[in-house]
């Protein structure tokens, strides 16, 4: 029993430090909010998001083309690696989640802290959530 337990600790030790954070760990900055809905990108650098507190055409703005853009956007995913309805070429929507600052006034999103892209019919389930306008 005397030798055992030196062989033991360093083993203890050693499998505790391997273990990685848990994501959940991580904080929600402070004034921010948590986002779902549609990301809208119909055209090249135009981009919201239509969640259950707006419109299709309404929604959280994100960046405009040669305009405004969200600081964080640069780091944002591809939010369509899960599914994307094109209505443009390689542009149209996709679902996801953003965690972000809101400027209410003048409906923009102003800081992005992180987005995970969605299945589309995770968007479509969503009875509270606009649907897309039927294309002719």
């Amino acid at each position: 029993m005397i030798f055992a337990m030196p062989l033991l600790l360093p083993a203890l030790l050693m499998s505790a430090s391997l273990e990685a954070p848990s994501a959940a760990a991580a904080p929600t900055p402070a004034g921010s909010e948590k986002l779902c809905g549609w990301v809208v990108n119909p055209t090249p650098g135009n981009y919201w998001l239509v969640d259950r507190q707006t419109r299709w055409n309404t929604g959280w703005l994100i960046s405009s083309q040669g305009g405004y853009q969200a600081r964080g956007m640069d780091a944002m995913p591809d939010m369509t690696t899960l599914g994307q309805v094109k209505t443009n070429g390689n542009y149209g929507y996709s679902c996801g989640c953003l965690t972000a600052r809101l400027d209410r006034r003048n409906r923009q999103i102003t800081r992005i802290y992180s987005a995970e892209p969605l299945p589309l019919a995770q968007c479509r389930r969503d009875r509270r959530l606009p649907q897309p306008p039927r294309r002719p």
